[in-house]
């Protein structure tokens, strides 16, 4: 199988840019067996969800790979590890957050439901720190067959945003 894979990073504690961009060159780099890093979307300065105090950079970056969903996000989860990444309560500051949110195949959006993992993200539309950096990438991506990501960004009402700043050229 190989897929087109679409992967949120975000980071609020420490030197956010410079995490973000190292997870970038990682992923570059090869450091996920048989997965190519393609694209990075700009990075985009966000408020917090939940109690944390720190905002966020977020952008997301377009891989293609022949792993299953869930062997990518174990592979995921290791190279947030790398990077100083616990797990220890739901919303958490965060050194390196990195969220499967989307896979293609051939054009079809997978769907994926297990305990460990849900595809597509199943709160991604609802979030514009994450439709705008998928919006950057594939405006035109469906994940789950309706809206793409510019008409679900499009229509998150003013409530919902959270973006404070866009940070100008993609993160690689």
């Amino acid at each position: 199988m190989t897929a087109l894979a679409y992967v949120g990073l975000g980071s609020n504690l420490g030197d956010r840019l410079a995490t973000l961009r190292a997870a970038a060159e990682e992923l570059r780099a090869g450091v996920i067996p048989a997965t190519e890093l393609l694209r990075c979307s700009p990075v985009f300065e966000t408020r917090p969800l939940g109690p944390s105090l720190h905002p966020f950079l977020n952008a997301a970056v377009e891989l293609r790979t022949e792993l299953a969903p869930e062997d990518l996000l174990t592979e995921l989860l290791a190279l947030e590890a790398r990077h100083g990444r616990t797990r220890r309560e739901r919303w958490e500051a965060r050194t390196l957050d990195l969220d499967l949110l989307v896979m293609t195949e051939d054009g079809r959006s997978l769907r994926v439901d297990t305990d460990r993992l849900v595809l597509p993200h199943p709160e991604l539309a609802r979030r514009d720190f994450v439709l705008a950096p998928l919006a950057a990438l594939r405006p035109d991506l469906r994940s789950n067959g309706g809206a793409t990501a510019a008409e679900l960004l499009a229509a998150l009402p003013p409530a919902d945003r959270t973006i404070l700043a866009h940070d100008g050229p993609p993160l690689c």
